[in-house]
């Protein structure tokens, strides 16, 4: 049976949270969208932000892109990696808009869709196979982020790929069942240098 639990779940998720936002006066949106401003009391804005999304097509493309590349990497992956590569590409991706971005609100899964991105690039890679066409579709969609008048967090789809060349890497350096426990070790490690760069980011903005 395919590993597909994980992808259907957070797809099903987001478009029921961002269905409840549109009849609730945008309240999803102020709850769980991402502003470093916020990090001291309100933490859990730094995944968070994942499920809300500002429009339909913020949404559209966002989902489309997580049901393509999110079930073949929940297959190639197993579910529990899979989701931990979404979250800590999602929490790196909160990680530098708060460097370089800080107390601009932020939603939506594209951080983490982009870490889907290059961890997908680089398990290709490592498995002898040409991920060009990857790296080209990835490098589109990330020039129209730096495009004038286009009100999206360019920061947070680096940040994501930062974090999925990195969770990528790992992936691709563990692969045996013996190291599995050094592979649970640095996904932990990467997911709290994550998340310590994100504090530090907001001390040095605030600072």
């Amino acid at each position: 049976m395919l590993d597909q639990k994980a992808t259907v779940v957070i797809v099903a998720i987001t478009v029921a949270i961002w269905l409840l936002d549109q009849v609730s006066g945008r309240f999803f949106t102020s709850l769980l969208a991402y502003n470093s401003f916020l990090l001291p009391t309100q933490p859990w804005r730094v995944v968070t932000s994942l499920f809300v999304h500002s429009g339909i097509f913020h949404i559209l493309f966002n989902m489309w892109a997580l049901w393509i590349f999110g079930r073949m990497l929940e297959n190639m992956l197993g579910t529990w990696r899979f989701v931990a590569l979404y979250f800590i590409t999602g929490i790196f991706g909160s990680m530098l808009v708060t460097f370089l971005a800080p107390g601009t609100t932020v939603v939506g899964a594209s951080g983490a869709i982009f870490g889907l991105f290059a961890a997908f690039f680089v398990l290709q890679r490592s498995l002898g196979q040409n991920a060009v066409q990857l790296l080209v579709i990835m490098g589109l969609n990330l020039v129209v982020g730096f495009l004038p008048g286009i009100n999206i967090s360019w920061q947070a789809h680096v940040g994501g790929i930062i974090g999925g060349f990195l969770v990528g890497f790992v992936f691709a350096k563990t692969r045996n069942v013996r190291q599995r426990p050094l592979q649970i070790g640095l996904l932990v490690a990467t997911a709290l240098a994550g998340i310590v760069l994100t504090a530090v980011g907001y001390a040095v903005t605030i600072g």
